[in-house]
């Protein structure tokens, strides 16, 4: 597992994170995810409240890719793994709670990303490169 430096972690809580993954067919989905939350220094997850294309994606087995970026800083990371779904555990139910006191929707299920890759979306000579692969 790759681990999250504590800047990684505070610039996560302090930026829109967007999440990737594929269909069985090929077709890209691209979306914000207002619930990303950090787990530990290898997780991190959000909440899956539409259970749209994106869920029907890690559903049927996509790769998910996490990316968050600040263009004032001109600073970003990408973060890739193993995706594992939380509907029906203590990470779900923990996350419920969390959903009822902000007041938002229940999540359909729990996102939750291993972390094994982190790059730099840095603009320059680093963009896209890997900063620590497990």
């Amino acid at each position: 597992m790759a681990d999250l430096t504590d800047e990684m972690k505070e610039f996560l809580n302090s930026n829109l994170a967007w999440v990737a993954t594929i269909s069985k067919e090929g077709q890209v989905d691209l979306g914000p995810k207002m619930s990303m939350f950090i787990i530990d220094s290898n997780h991190i997850g959000y909440h899956e409240r539409t259970a749209g294309q994106t869920y029907r994606n890690l559903l049927d087995g996509s790769d998910l890719v996490v990316a968050v970026a600040n263009l004032e800083q001109k600073k970003g990371y990408r973060f890739r793994g193993n995706v594992v779904l939380h509907s029906d555990d203590a990470i779900y139910d923990e996350q419920v709670k969390v959903a009822e006191e902000r007041g938002t929707k229940k999540p359909a299920t729990i996102p939750v990303l291993e972390i094994t890759e982190i790059q730099d979306l840095t603009p320059g000579a680093t963009a896209g490169k890997t900063i620590v692969k497990d």
